[in-house]
């Protein structure tokens, strides 16, 4: 049997683009470009447009293909690799104005006004070019979101001969997307039609420092691509880079909060020897020097309790978890999350911790405590208020309310005869619950469909019964319940809480419950952490703790209710193409090619 080597067809290098393709495709492209080299080269050579009458009719780059346009700026610039006139990759360009500075602080010089003794080095990218015949030529650019004028003509021109020609030669080399550096001086430009001037950088000199290869599009609204090459969505776009702006505020505002009150931020394992934390499906990887399966987690929790019990009292963790579940508008398979866990506090005084973080952060980030969320996959608006306090809601009286039904007492919700009630009460309201039909799916499915939908302003559902939370305290007050929240706003939740078990017995007990819903089917349900339970029983303190869901707030905050606006690099279905290609020796083979 050949090998996959041998059977793979050989490949060779596009003197042109320096990809890899095959012979075939390679002679392709050669006849190809050999039947618009004339058209190509006239486009490469032809100068930049102008708005005279007398070259109007002059080809234009923007009516080329993409490929041809990447063809021929990939010539010009391999070109300029062997020239070196200029080189179109330098080490360095210093820099000593960013742009937001630049416009903040010049702003008001008036109509003509131009400061000859300051010296301003810029560098930015190139965004649309305009010229007014050979000797002035002006670039709309922009660098950090923020847009700016680069103005150029020839009598400022660095070249020994100053000359017209000398400078169109010189910017001939420009195209849109290019990264350039500039050295000029500040001014406003004297437009013989308006009252005010633009302000500029009035340019002595040009530097190309990185040449986009690709035709820069006009414009950018296909999700697909925006989503797979988000860095042209950034630079298009200006919303996306607002949005992970926004991102970053909301965890440093968390990093700020914590801090203050005295915790510690610290870091735990990512790869686990079993899916402890959370109640998830996991993602599995191995470790080949351990000969041994691993997960990647899908919580921190039983590390950062184990750090309590190590005898820190306050710490928190900001990172990705991994859960291998669907993929929809608010949940992508790895996600950002912070945890806290706070020695000595209960749930109470977490859902007083969450009222003022969450309101104080609205208030830093949107400057207000009233924000809108709409969804795009109903049209539903939604108006949030975030000033507290907030409702709080009993889970079963509620469910009771709504449905009519009198709930068995909490104690017995882990037995048979409450499944079967649990059907009825199902069955009664319309409504399905997936395979396997467990206790605990069954009333998170009744609370998903009957109060989560009422859960527009923030809400804490309180009052949850002990065999959907098997890691958190038992209820002072009613046995069967424990001592947990789940906060929620706009139908959705957003936090996670529990008064912590530290019970090591108890806690036993409940994970073998979980190892009874794995064998009924639960993927999710949680294994026995032997080591947990060994350094529970060196004490862990009574003890608060809680989770966010960070990817979700900034939805919320950023009015994007789809998590892909707000990662910088959402997880994409692959596009797979095959095509056949013709081997060296004549056979036809099936090549596979995979875009993420």
């Amino acid at each position: 049997m050949a090998s996959n080597e041998d059977a793979a067809p050989k490949l060779y290098e596009d003197p042109e683009t320096g990809e890899m393709i095959s012979k075939s495709e390679l002679k392709k492209r050669q006849k190809h470009r050999e039947q618009q080299k004339k058209k190509a080269e006239k486009a490469a050579n032809a100068p930049l447009p102008t708005h005279s009458k007398a070259k109007a009719k002059e080809p234009s780059e923007d009516d080329l293909n993409p490929n041809q346009y990447f063809e021929i700026r990939s010539r010009a610039i391999n070109a300029l690799r062997e020239t070196k006139n200029p080189n179109p990759y330098p080490h360095k360009f210093h820099v000593n104005t960013r742009v937001g500075d630049f416009l903040e602080k010049y702003d008001h010089l008036k109509k003509n006004e131009v400061l000859e003794d300051v010296e301003i080095r810029v560098a930015v990218r190139i965004m649309s070019i305009r010229s007014a015949g050979n000797a002035l030529i002006f670039y709309n650019c922009k660098s950090e979101g923020q847009t700016i004028q680069i103005f150029c003509e020839a009598t400022r021109f660095s070249s020994e001969s100053g000359s017209a020609a000398a400078f169109a030669e010189h910017h001939s080399v420009f195209r849109r997307g290019d990264w350039i550096g500039v050295v000029g001086v500040p001014g406003r430009t004297n437009p013989k039609n308006r009252d005010t001037g633009e302000l500029s950088v009035f340019a002595k000199d040009v530097v190309l420092l990185a040449p986009c290869l690709h035709q820069l599009p006009h414009g950018l609204k296909d999700k697909e691509i925006r989503y797979r090459q988000r860095y042209l969505d950034l630079i298009l776009n200006n919303t996306a880079r607002q949005t992970l702006q926004t991102r970053s505020k909301i965890i440093s505002y968390l990093r700020h909060y914590f801090d203050n009150k005295g915790f510690m931020e610290v870091e735990t394992p990512m790869m686990n020897k079993i899916h402890g934390g959370a109640t998830a499906r996991p993602f599995k990887t191995y470790h080949n020097d351990l000969n041994m399966e691993m997960f990647m987690r899908v919580a921190p929790e039983l590390y950062l309790k184990m750090l309590i019990v190590g005898g820190f009292e306050k710490v928190y963790e900001i990172g990705r978890q991994f859960r291998n579940e669907d993929i929809d508008l608010t949940h992508n398979p790895e996600f950002t999350s912070m945890e806290f866990y706070w020695a000595f506090a209960d749930y109470y005084d977490l859902m007083d911790l969450t009222e003022d973080l969450i309101t104080g952060l609205v208030q830093h980030v949107t400057g207000g405590l009233k924000t809108t969320l709409h969804r795009e996959d109903t049209g539903t608006k939604y108006e949030i208020n975030w000033e507290r306090p907030w409702r709080r809601v009993p889970m079963i009286p509620t469910l009771e309310e709504l449905t009519g039904e009198k709930f068995p007492p909490p104690d017995q919700f882990h037995t048979d005869e409450t499944g079967k009630f649990l059907e009825k009460v199902l069955d009664k309201m319309g409504l399905e619950c997936s395979e396997p039909r467990t206790n605990s799916r069954m009333i998170d499915k009744l609370v998903g469909e009957l109060i989560e939908p009422t859960c527009v302003n923030p809400t804490f559902i309180t009052g949850h019964p002990q065999v959907m939370s098997p890691l958190a305290k038992p209820d002072r007050n009613t046995p069967g319940l424990c001592e947990r929240f789940e906060m929620f706003a706009a139908t959705k939740e957003l936090a996670n809480a529990y008064t912590e078990l530290n019970d090591p017995v108890i806690q036993r007990k409940l994970f073998l419950q979980q190892m009874e819903d794995k064998k009924k089917g639960d993927d999710e349900a949680q294994p026995i952490d032997e080591t947990f339970l060994h350094a529970m029983e060196f004490g862990l303190p009574p003890t608060g703790g809680w989770g966010l869901g960070i990817d979700r707030l900034v939805m919320f905050l950023t009015d994007k209710y789809n998590i892909k606006e707000v990662l910088a690099f959402p997880l994409m279905k692959p596009i797979v193409e095959t095509k056949t290609e013709v081997a060296p020796d004549g056979k036809k083979v099936e090549v596979v090619s995979v875009t993420s």
